[in-house]
């Protein structure tokens, strides 16, 4: 596999789900699981800490659009439950995970294009 030689923005990388370093589409293995390494040049993404701060945002957020948009379907058109369910739980599903994967992919690059490390604490003594 030959891996792309331009490095990509941190916008496509998080669109995109591309390696940051060499623009192969591999940041990915699932729906929002990394991968890893890169299957292009070999950029160990285990080493990156995304965390779980994405999710709990975009999950409040987008629950919050969700029960907006319910409660003014609900409010206007009055449909069945049986409706709202088939509408709404496909819809929310789709988009956290779709969010949470250009979050994701959003930090990772970030963190690789300003070379983000863990903090150390120098012994002051």
């Amino acid at each position: 596999m030959t891996a792309p030689t331009a490095t990509p923005t941190i916008a496509e990388a998080s669109l995109k789900g591309l390696c940051p370093r060499c623009g192969a589409s591999t940041l990915f293995e699932g729906p929002v699981k990394f991968a890893p390494r890169c299957r292009g040049c070999g950029l160990d993404f285990s080493t990156f800490n995304v965390g779980d701060g994405p999710a709990a945002f975009i999950t409040l957020g987008i629950g919050a659009v969700v029960v907006i948009l319910a409660l003014a379907t609900d409010f206007t058109i009055r449909p069945p439950l049986w409706v709202h369910m088939l509408l709404w739980i496909p819809l929310t599903l789709a988009g956290v995970v779709g969010a949470l994967r250009v979050a994701k992919g959003a930090l990772i690059a970030s963190e690789y294009r300003n070379a983000a490390r863990e903090g150390r604490i120098e012994d002051a003594s």
